[in-house]
């Protein structure tokens, strides 16, 4: 059963801090969770039942969530309905590469509805980018006034990412320096735009939709529950980039930009970085040295995946071996300095640990702190090639679900938007 296509009104937001604050709660658990009982939103919680049945009914009023039975057979006591993120509730993602511009579009709860990826010839400029994500998002323009309320667009942007003004200060692999994305983004579409650093927004994406969801207590496990702690990594055309989830927060340093985990220093007298410093962990394990071996032109990481694992080549398999050494050194480093509960590998890195997946686990046991060893535990990143999609939406979808009842029908635009997309 899906709730019917409307877009009522809403207020401009709730004058009653505790109640504005309850409605927030109430959709991030339902928006993090995709499906949730009365009942369990009760225990999360802490609110009495009439209350929740109440700020339900709200939400609902306003097609932020709707109800339906509950599923399954033989319960005990009074069936709870179960409350549902509106799919008409969305946001748009965008992430430039060094080949492409992926646009998306993502609704409440983390699904994402449409994914365009648009390569291009060469490394786009920030303008190109920009460009290119405000053509497609016009050409969607009809389907999305038609079926849904718009929150604002998130990009995520591989580099140094100032996320309170959404400037790019540098983009290393993308040329960008001191380019406000953001700014230029919102004029071109007339949605509000935010944007940060891509792999920040993969580790938050993984921690709360992911392989972290439900690790240590788990993020929305419940009140007084202790959030995760986890450490995001993901190699890519790119390099390498990384994001630190402590305490349930991301680390976002003086400036926004921690969490450059490429730029461990993991070899002596190595290969120069383009940052400057030489023997950084991105010199060292390198997707394209893996392509180049495997014989493959194109980054994609399934290829690169069937290829490493069908290969005979005992050149390869030692290369393998060695990017593997020196992602257990950086991962030591990770792990006596930041105890977590998780370790998320994602793009080829992922794919390294799928190769010999006891490998890193042993390099960290022999390695690392005996503590922080035995509990941080090594996965791959669930989420797959929607995860910046859905890590950008999320930076959308945080100010409408500070306040989801300011939701109105203007939600995510900007006052008198300009088309600058020639």
């Amino acid at each position: 059963m899906m709730p019917p296509r409307t877009h009522p009104s809403a207020p401009a937001g709730e004058s009653d801090p505790s109640r504005r604050n309850n409605l927030s709660l109430l959709t991030s658990l339902v928006h993090h969770h995709g499906v949730l009982s009365r009942a369990q939103l009760t225990r999360h919680t802490g609110l009495n039942r009439s209350t929740v049945g109440t700020l339900i009914g709200q939400l609902t009023s306003l097609g932020l969530v709707y109800e339906t039975a509950p599923a399954g057979e033989g319960q005990v006591g009074r069936p709870s309905p179960e409350v549902h993120p509106s799919p008409s509730i969305a946001a748009l993602a965008v992430n430039p590469e060094v080949d492409a511009v992926t646009i998306g579009l993502v609704s409440l709860g983390g699904k994402v509805q449409k994914k365009i990826r648009f390569e291009t010839e060469r490394i786009p400029s920030a303008r190109e980018a920009v460009n290119i994500a405000a053509a497609v998002i016009a050409g969607m323009r009809s389907e999305l006034d038609a079926s849904y309320r718009i929150t604002g667009i998130g990009m995520a942007v591989p580099g140094l990412v100032n996320r309170d003004d959404g400037v790019v200060r540098h983009a290393p692999h993308l040329g960008w320096r001191n380019e406000p994305v953001a700014r230029m983004l919102s004029e071109a579409t007339g949605y509000r735009c935010q944007a940060a650093n891509d792999a920040s927004l993969g580790a938050e994406a993984e921690l709360i939709f992911g392989a972290g969801a439900g690790v240590g207590t788990g993020v929305g496990a419940g009140v007084g529950a202790r959030p995760g702690n986890l450490i995001y990594l993901n190699g890519g055309a790119s390099g390498i980039g990384g994001g630190i989830i402590a305490d349930g927060q991301l680390l976002r340093g003086a400036s926004g930009y921690a969490g450059e985990l490429g730029h461990t220093f993991v070899r002596s007298g190595g290969t120069t970085c383009h940052c400057g410093a030489a023997g950084c962990l991105e010199t060292e394990v390198s997707q394209g040295r893996l392509l180049e071996l495997a014989g493959l032109s194109s980054g994609d990481t399934a290829d690169l995946e069937k290829a490493l694992g069908n290969s005979n080549s005992a050149g390869l398999s030692d290369e393998v071996a060695r990017q593997l050494t020196y992602l257990g050194i950086a991962l030591r480093n990770a792990v006596n300095i930041f105890n977590p509960d998780a370790i998320v590998l994602d793009g080829f890195l992922g794919t390294l640990h799928a190769l010999a997946p006891g490998s890193l686990q042993a390099m960290l046991l022999s390695q690392a702190m005996d503590g922080p060893a035995g509990q941080a535990k090594i996965y791959r990143a669930a989420l797959g090639s929607d995860l910046m999609m859905i890590g950008a939406a999320e930076l959308a979808f945080t100010p409408f679900l500070a306040d989801p009842a300011g939701l109105g029908t203007t939600a995510g635009t900007v006052p008198s938007p300009t088309s600058q997309t020639g």
